[in-house]
């Protein structure tokens, strides 16, 4: 009886060790109390120097009920994995700008708690971490804004907030709209960077371009910007607008929702290509392009080699992280016009529009000795891993998606055959029912290196 105590104890004790937080990587794992420690240290010292007013409570908790409402109303569309983009910073982007900062930095953490309620339950220091760098950048964006001295007489006493007009500085003072735009500018930019270097540590491999900007986030970020600083304009004018601004921002988050969805239907969640639907779908909408334009068109066939040694050895979580640092390197060499796949378990797909044979070999060469000469690190765990890689032409091995699929799939084969770690190319089929031959590219810098005829 007396060892059950004790045993809880112990339980209790050892329970912070299973965090999924402290089975990250270390430099993430410091990187994460860090913004979290800082987030919390401004809120308390914003806490100790801010007195709240009934005006200001009053607003702050219309805007949190107007970034409710968006929530339910968008509820059944769900959200996808991994990084997603709303349009709630309509509404965090007005406390930031018309509220002291206190208020910004309080703001996303109801928020979230109703987002992992209700929407998409999520690791849970991830989602802290998501409502920390969304209040240090809302807190940041509101300091500035206030030092400037703008914030005076944008919220009104409790007694005039629905029966005076609102304050005239938005108009009578264009200087305000421009330094709030910046402000709300730097929010975005504040918030995306900290989320980026995140991703960044957690994964090292990802280019930082991949995290940060693209021309599709800018425009979402440019669109936030706007809908957040005209939702502030509005509210400061008189809060009854705020009614007549949600149906417009629940429409817009909706549309942004329903984009990411369908983009996260056609991805693979381990690797983040195109899963096998969607580049079957894009290759036949390709190689119809290519017909009409007669140009060249090949397709690589990528397996890692032993890959279930790995998972046996060191898992199937590390395994994942074989599998997407294996897409990361197919993505750095291939040309952004090159559609990468994942074509099912440890095999890849590439089709590189307007390559001849010499150049899939040479690309496949390219790749095949880059990850060779690659350790992927997980942890504590160094992997390395080779593969083995089939190439087809377009008119050459085959007419089509399913020709050329099985004619790369018989060079894969052979690779494997020859001792793997290699790329094939068949010989030109000139005849439908005629035997395929198989040319073995031994990779260079090998004493036998040769170039054999199966």
């Amino acid at each position: 009886m007396r060892q059950e105590p004790a045993r809880g104890l112990g339980q209790l004790v050892r329970w912070p060790l299973r965090w999924p937080l402290l089975a990250q990587p270390a430099p993430l794992v410091v990187y994460v109390m860090a913004v979290l420690g800082c987030d919390l240290a401004l809120i308390c010292w914003e806490l100790a120097r801010t007195r709240p007013r009934p005006g200001e409570l009053l607003l702050f908790g219309t805007l949190l009920a107007c970034g409710a409402i968006c929530i339910e109303a968008t509820r059944r569309l769900g959200m996808p994995a991994g990084l997603s983009r709303d349009l709630l910073s309509a509404w965090w982007l007005p406390i930031a700008l018309l509220l002291p900062p206190v208020y910004a930095l309080i703001a996303p953490i109801p928020l979230s708690v109703l987002l992992q309620l209700r929407v998409r339950r999520s690791v849970i220091y991830r989602r802290v971490f998501s409502a920390a760098a969304l209040g240090l950048a809302g807190g940041v964006a509101s300091i500035v804004f206030g030092h400037f001295g703008l914030r005076a007489g944008t919220v009104r006493d409790l007694a005039a907030w629905f029966t005076s007009p609102g304050p005239e500085v938005w108009f009578t003072r264009p200087v305000t709209v421009v330094i709030a735009v910046g402000c709300a500018g730097l929010f975005s930019v504040l918030n995306a960077t900290l989320v980026a270097i995140a991703v960044h540590t957690a994964e090292p491999l990802i280019r930082w371009r991949e995290v940060l900007w693209d021309s599709e986030r800018l425009t979402l970020d440019v669109t936030e910007v706007c809908v957040g600083v005209l939702v502030t304009i509005a509210c400061a004018l008189n809060p009854v607008l705020l009614f007549v601004g949600l149906p417009p921002v629940i429409l817009l988050q909706r549309s942004l929702l329903h984009q990411q969805l369908q983009a996260a239907a056609r991805t693979d969640a381990k690797t983040g290509l195109l899963n096998v639907a969607a580049w079957q779908r894009e290759a036949d909408t390709e190689i119809a392009r290519v017909r009409r334009t007669s140009e060249s068109l090949a397709l690589l066939l990528v397996d890692i080699d032993h890959f279930k040694r790995v998972n046996d050895t060191h898992g199937h979580l590390v395994g994942d992280q074989v599998l997407a640092a294996l897409a990361q390197q197919l993505r750095q060499q291939v040309r952004d016009s090159d559609m990468v796949g994942r074509f099912g378990g440890e095999e890849f797909v590439v089709l590189l529009p307007g390559a001849d044979a010499a150049e899939a070999a040479m690309i496949a060469e390219r790749l095949r000795e880059q990850v060779s000469t690659t350790v992927t690190v997980v942890g504590d765990t160094d992997v390395a891993v080779t593969v083995s890689i089939g190439a087809a032409v377009l008119g050459l091995h085959g007419d089509d998606i399913p020709g050329l699929l099985a004619s790369a799939d018989l060079a894969l084969y052979q690779a494997k055959e020859a001792g793997r770690d290699q790329v094939c190319l068949p010989e030109p089929r000139y005849e439908p029912d005629s035997v395929q031959s198989v040319i073995v590219i031994d990779p260079p810098l090998r004493e036998d290196s040769s170039t054999s005829f199966r």
